[in-house]
């Protein structure tokens, strides 16, 4: 017994210091998506980057203010964080690119017909509902470590800028130095492969 829990306690201290939404501490479910201009955006392509993914309707009155917001924190991190937005039908590329025309949005808009969103939103049929705009905290690792909807007591991450970008701020910290991912190491981490020719 003494084991077990010994083995929770070291689990739960190896988690984020910040907390977590209730869709994070697990690995981001892949993609490549088209953007406004059909150029693939293929997730793994920005391992080793902190990535906010940020699930938006480009009518959502809050939606076009919260992209300054991400788009200020990418630029005091250029090389070390990127923005994907997604958006789901009834979007499309007329109304993607008014919304990064009246926005000032220059970091790539992503169509998914559903598959993805509701992989990162875990929807299914007794949970079919989403709330626009969720935006994810996605480390060098792929791996989520946060979520916010937009909704009471999360709106400071969508209107204001210093919350999310002390949550960001600390997921650069944990960048390696030279960049490219982090070795993924405690009880998340997937069993380590045998070396070529080697049983």
């Amino acid at each position: 017994m003494r084991c077990i829990v010994t083995a929770f306690l070291l689990a739960a201290l190896s988690l984020p210091a910040f907390s977590a939404g209730e869709l994070s501490n697990r690995r981001a479910p892949g993609f490549a998506l088209p953007d406004v201009n059909v150029n693939y955006h293929d997730l793994a392509d920005y391992r080793g980057k902190v990535v906010m993914l940020d699930i938006l309707q480009t009518s959502c009155p809050v939606c076009g203010s919260s992209q300054r917001i991400l788009e200020t924190i990418r630029q005091k991190f250029p090389d070390k964080v990127q923005i994907l937005s997604v958006v789901v039908p009834p979007d499309n590329q007329n109304t993607v690119r008014q919304f990064m025309q009246s926005f000032g949005v220059k970091t790539p808009i992503l169509f998914d017909c559903g598959q993805m969103v509701g992989a990162y939103l875990k929807l299914t049929p007794q949970k079919p509902q989403a709330t626009f705009p969720h935006l994810f905290l996605i480390d060098g690792n792929g791996w989520i470590r946060n979520d916010f909807v937009y909704g009471p007591g999360m709106e400071k991450y969508f209107e204001a800028l210093e919350p999310l970008l002390t949550e960001v701020t600390a997921l650069v910290k944990d960048l390696p130095a030279g960049g490219g991912a982090k070795p993924v190491t405690g009880p998340a981490a997937p069993p380590a492969k045998p070396a070529a020719g080697k049983k």
